[in-house]
């Protein structure tokens, strides 16, 4: 055992006795997982994940975890996987009583500014399970590669989250009628010290019909540092990078956001298939409003060896931007056959849904296992890679585990 590891296991088994505030949502922990330092709500270094992380950038951090740890229906923040763009602020310094959030623009009737306590305060309180979604999640898949950070697929996660309803602090403020786009702003800068690192946006149309949050906690706590204290602006079903980190504001454009991260190619896909390695003009992108029907086998864990005539649970989550999963199957047969799974409602707009089935598998050997969802507008997850884009954005082929029956 390395020392890291040594060190890491032996803080999290003190903080299992240690630890001195109520463990939200402790019963969907998948097995084995112990409670962590309260501390490690502060992570904000590749030096500080735990060894279940996969990091793929120290600067800016980018980690996942392993698919299978994403079985609670509701994901825990130390499992969520991490994304930035740039500099991650100096939270230390950052007094959340002191905080504002302001709304401005070209298309804002009046400009106004709010502390969190005056959010808190004057607007009705709203928790809500959302999904987000890394416009690249899963981007490892596509062949041939693209380049960015090599997501397995669990750069998507399911959390609950606290805060007030976005529509509800722009309707306060006005919105005029010539508004097309949000600005988001966040105080995460480049990773030359100067300029925003991101500032992305979505139709007005969106801001005030989409279950958007302007919050303040996840899963009942602050919100941890990596995922945005003290305020996040919280999206469902669009490219996660549309949820502002540290959030400080939001301006109500009269045209399409310009900001850090907006041109193409960056978050876009050509307007028209191409071949896979084929070259686009910026000029024939598209901006990625909304995230695509997308599933995720999270049990068993592959690689796991069953045993001959035992009936196996196989479940995951499945999901689909703005839309309602209506249906899962999966297949253990190279898609020769469909079985069609159990399937939740999702808790509220927003979030994922469970899924669950029973397999017997017939005979000894090695399988592959397939899970396929359709969305409530009949569109479901490819077997083989969906369309071949630059960035390697939206990759929904259907997630496969292996299992070996002895």
């Amino acid at each position: 055992m390395n020392r890291r590891k040594f060190l890491q296991q032996a803080l999290t088994a003190s903080a299992a006795s240690i630890l001195s505030v109520r463990w939200v949502f402790a019963q969907n922990r998948p097995p084995g997982l112990e409670p962590v330092d309260i501390s490690t709500m502060k992570w904000v270094r590749a030096e500080d994940l735990p060894d279940y992380y996969t990091v793929l950038n120290t600067n800016p951090l980018n980690a996942h975890p392993a698919e299978h740890m994403l079985d609670p229906a509701v994901t825990p923040a130390n499992i969520a996987f991490t994304r930035w763009n740039g500099l991650m602020p100096d939270f230390d310094k950052i007094d959340p009583k002191t905080w504002t959030f302001t709304v401005d623009g070209e298309s804002v009737v009046k400009s106004r500014t709010y502390t969190i306590d005056e959010l808190k305060s004057r607007f009705k309180h709203h928790k809500l399970n959302l999904v987000l979604e890394c416009g690249g999640n899963s981007r490892k898949n596509f062949f041939p590669n693209t380049k960015g950070n090599q997501w397995n697929n669990a750069a998507v996660f399911c959390s609950q989250w606290t805060g007030v309803l976005l529509s509800d602090v722009l309707k306060d403020c006005g919105v005029k009628d010539d508004a097309v786009y949000t600005g988001n702003h966040g105080i995460d800068k480049q990773l030359s010290g100067t300029g925003p690192a991101i500032s992305r946006g979505v139709p007005i149309a969106a801001a005030m019909n989409d279950n958007a949050l302007i919050a303040w906690a996840m899963n009942g706590e602050d919100i941890p540092f990596r995922h945005g204290f003290p305020l996040r602006i919280v999206f469902a079903g669009r490219p996660a990078s549309v949820s502002q980190k540290a959030a400080t504001g939001i301006s109500v454009r009269n045209k399409v956001h310009d900001g850090a991260k907006m041109a193409a190619p960056a978050y876009q896909v050509p307007r028209y298939p191409i071949a896979p390695g084929e070259k686009v003009p910026n000029e024939d992108f598209e901006i990625i409003e909304v995230m695509i029907v997308k599933s995720l086998i999270t049990f068993p864990q592959s690689g796991i060896e069953l045993s001959l005539g035992k009936t196996q649970e196989v479940r995951g989550h499945a999901w689909a931007g703005l839309r309602e999963v209506v249906k899962v199957e999966v297949s253990y047969d190279y898609g020769t056959r469909w079985h069609q799974a159990e399937l939740s409602q999702p808790v509220n707009k927003g979030a994922w849904q469970q899924w669950r089935i029973n397999l017997k598998l017939p005979e000894q050997g090695y399988y592959e296992i397939w899970a396929k969802a359709t969305d409530s507008e009949g569109d479901s997850q490819p077997v083989v890679q969906p369309q071949w884009n630059p960035k390697g954005y939206l990759f929904n082929g259907c997630h496969r585990i292996a299992v070996r029956v002895a």
